[in-house]
């Protein structure tokens, strides 16, 4: 696969907007956390590239009381795959995670 070439300001806004995301994400996460989001919420802000992006394994390890096994578990019931980011759900499987999690 081919590199783009970009100039240094290219890189810079490139690494800017990456850290925005990123602490995005982690805002959302905590939110999660402390039950001030729920997973409908989230799943129903897929015009949001911050939660587009967003793994399904990150989302659901960031609810109270899941961790890694339950996690997968979870995934796995449903039929998701681990590396899926919540862009890539169909409805069906955004169904049976809202109706597994509620």
């Amino acid at each position: 696969m081919a590199v783009p070439m970009l100039t240094e300001e290219q890189k810079s806004e490139a690494l800017k907007k990456a850290h925005a995301v990123r602490s995005q994400r982690t805002q959302l996460r905590n939110q999660l956390k402390a039950g001030a989001v729920s997973v409908d919420t989230v799943l129903n802000r897929m015009d949001d590239e911050v939660v587009r992006g967003m793994k399904v394994l990150y989302l659901l390890e960031s609810l109270p009381k899941v961790g890694k096994r339950t996690a997968r578990r979870i995934m796995a019931d449903i039929g998701i795959d681990e590396s899926r980011r919540l862009q890539g759900l169909g409805s069906r499987q955004r169904d049976a995670l809202v109706a597994k999690l509620t």
